[in-house]
């Protein structure tokens, strides 16, 4: 199930560090599936079907106000930015754009993935797409990789999305503070996509029916990609990279930040979200810029709830959860040293308090 990947002394005592396949062609994944951990049932907190209906009504509303938001301070943020390029006033105005574009993106996609943000099909596939690209995360690929990872969440050789595996890679995540490893990586995979291939992995959970669509998107966004690069070479200028690409890198530190509340340091391999998910309160700005993810347990036991009504169904279903974080320095205080735990002991982890109920 595991390998050795090392020996750590501690005292007279030799501690085996062990690191887990987490690739989803592994023996992790065939150990998964006879186990029954595959495509399993999960625990989800009781509530009343009548209610449940309600919270899942979508509407265009909300998150076309939010959107709009969203977009006008891009837009001024960017203009800003460009009028006083070429000094330090530029700086705090391409802060923001930065963020709005590399950070907040990423509750944007995901809501539109889900298609939950808008009642309008195209409204959500609109959003979705010019969010996948701020963030360089493939549609087609990163849609169907995000359903295997509410499918089989924290399944080890099942879960494509397990941010922080086991002995944690800490240079990995000081890179992806702005995006450098995610942002290499995709870059790798955009010219295997662009030649018409995908990984062994993107086979295990990308329909066939959908495959065509992956090279075109690769060779699409290379083009454009090429285009900016050639833009800011003629002009002798970093301004249009400042733009668009580069804020996917020097924007993303929030979105880590953020993600990193989810799931870090919680149970790997259980077939309940209260003990492998999160929910943290948040400040009203980071809840903007989150799109509600911080009630992620939540989001995850009912998925097809819309970002809005997230608040309300938290309240329903808090007195069969763990108790929430208070803030995200609280949840820190339990992910850095969870972590840093794991470095040592890859099999330790957080146990979330679940109602005697």
């Amino acid at each position: 199930m595991a390998c050795f990947a090392a020996h750590r002394a501690r005292g007279a005592e030799v501690v085996a560090v062990v690191s887990r396949d987490y690739s989803l062609v592994g023996n992790e994944t065939r150990l998964a599936e006879q186990s029954g951990l595959a495509q399993a049932r999960r625990y989800t907190c009781a509530i009343g079907s009548g209610q449940l209906r309600l919270l899942m009504q979508r509407r265009d509303g909300p998150a076309m106000r939010d959107t709009a938001i969203w977009l006008g301070a891009l837009a001024i943020s960017g203009a800003l930015g460009v009028h006083f390029w070429g000094s330090w006033a530029a700086a705090p105005f391409f802060i923001v754009y930065g963020i709005l574009y590399g950070s907040s993106a990423d509750s944007r996609w995901h809501e539109t993935g889900h298609r939950t943000a808008f009642k309008t099909r195209w409204l959500n596939e609109t959003v979705y797409q010019i969010a996948s690209f701020m963030l360089l995360r493939e549609p087609t690929v990163w849609r169907w990789s995000h359903t295997r990872h509410h499918t089989d969440t924290l399944i080890v050789g099942r879960d494509p999305e397990i941010v922080v595996p086991r002995p944690p890679k800490l240079l990995n995540l000081a890179l992806n503070l702005l995006a450098l490893e995610s942002t290499a990586t995709t870059l790798r995979r955009l010219a295997v996509h662009a030649s018409g291939r995908l990984t062994p992995e993107e086979c295990t959970f990308i329909p066939n029916r959908e495959r065509w669509k992956v090279p075109w998107v690769a060779r699409g966004w290379l083009a454009l990609l090429a285009a900016i690069g050639a833009t800011c070479l003629v002009t002798r200028s970093l301004l249009p990279a400042m733009l668009v690409g580069l804020p996917t890198i020097y924007g993303g530190c929030l979105l880590l930040f953020f993600s990193l509340t989810q799931h870090a340091g919680l149970a790997e391999d259980a077939l309940d979200y209260r003990l492998n998910s999160r929910t943290v309160y948040m400040n009203p700005l980071f809840r903007f810029l989150y799109w509600n993810m911080n009630y992620h347990l939540e989001h995850h036991m009912f998925p097809m709830v819309p970002y809005h009504a997230l608040p309300q169904l938290h309240e329903l279903v808090k007195a069969d959860c763990p108790p929430p974080y208070p803030s995200c320095w609280a949840a820190y205080r339990e992910i850095i040293p969870a972590v840093a735990r794991q470095r040592r002991d890859p099999r330790w982890q957080v146990t979330r308090p679940l109602p005697s109920s």
